[in-house]
């Protein structure tokens, strides 16, 4: 079983500020560093109202300095917003200042404000993440090359060079990512597993393999798990009003979980949002099995840190010996 702890960083009023958040995620990176986890996921974002996470690189320097072994993953850099020479770049000296643990995510976005921002076309989205992967490979070569009529060479070298990952939610994305990348982010959904198994096999790469079994996107171990979800709703809430707010942008229509009948019962009944007692997260542990994933989020939408402390002490105390790892 993979262990994942997750940062969006979002500061909504209502939580935690940002400055304690910021320190916070620092911290527990720390422990969950000390006690075995296997990879921190860090999204992007721009121009959120909460202030959610714009700069995923920066903050896995930071983590990095304050760990050993985790591996830092971004989920995801959105490559359409980026000059690639520069991301190349930084992601070298962050694989070289972390010994090698930087895994990267790239992903295509789909605000369109934030490609406005940075003065980007929305339709190029994928054509600019294959592009950027091109180049990727071309500059961590430390090898001079032309790039759309550039003389261009990248140095430092990062040695390995990072695996990069590919996002994506639909069958093609799938698809991209056996053809381009190192390897894809598995789905909530399990169906979308097989067209990119498939399409890794009829390249001739190795077999991914089955399907990771995904646990909740957000998980919360409490004693008392009623009184618990009084205090987590809000946080809960805002994560996905804010999504449903972002495919209205994109779509012109709410998409996601629960986007057009997100209350706080439907929140409760989701499998993705879940509340566990220790022995209720054992059990979900033994179902998912060892060929599975299982994310905490500590921090989700400003839920407050020693709150989320008292959690994860829990977590260490009553559910982690018992995982099977």
């Amino acid at each position: 079983m993979e262990l994942v702890i997750s940062y969006d960083m979002r500061a909504p009023a209502f939580g935690a500020p940002a400055r304690e958040l910021y320190a916070a995620a620092l911290d527990q990176v720390s422990w969950a560093d000390a006690l075995g986890f296997d990879a921190v996921g860090l999204g992007e974002h721009h121009g959120s109202p909460d202030g959610y996470n714009p700069s995923p690189l920066v903050l896995a320097a930071a983590m990095a300095a304050r760990s050993k072994r985790i591996l830092l993953r971004t989920s995801v850099v959105l490559a359409p917003l980026y000059d690639p020479i520069k991301l190349a770049e930084d992601a070298a000296v962050l694989q070289l200042a972390t010994n090698g643990r930087l895994v990267l995510g790239l992903g295509g976005g789909y605000r369109p404000s934030e490609f406005e921002t940075f003065g980007r076309r929305l339709e190029d989205r994928w054509r600019v993440v294959g592009e950027t992967i091109e180049l990727l490979r071309l500059a961590w070569t430390g090898e001079p090359f032309t790039w759309q009529g550039r003389r261009c060479v990248v140095t430092p070298r990062p040695d390995p060079p990072p695996p990069i990952l590919l996002g994506g939610a639909t069958a093609a994305a799938a698809r991209r990512a056996a053809r381009i990348a190192d390897g894809w982010f598995p789905p909530l959904e399990p169906k979308l597993w097989p067209p990119y198994r498939e399409e890794c096999l009829a390249l001739g790469k190795s077999d991914p393999g089955t399907y990771p079994l995904q646990g909740p996107i957000f998980l919360w171990i409490a004693k008392e798990p009623e009184k618990a979800w009084q205090r987590l709703l809000p946080h809960a809430l805002h994560q996905l009003r804010s999504y449903s707010e972002w495919t209205i942008e994109a779509y012109g229509r709410p998409s996601g979980p629960y986007a057009k009948q997100l209350t706080a019962d439907t929140v409760r009944q989701s499998p993705a949002y879940q509340v566990l007692t220790p022995e209720q997260a054992l059990a979900l542990a033994e179902r998912l099995g060892s060929h599975s994933v299982l994310y905490l989020n500590p921090l989700l939408s400003g839920i407050e840190p020693a709150y989320a402390e008292e959690m994860l002490a829990l977590f260490e105390r009553e559910v982690h010996p018992y995982l099977p790892r």
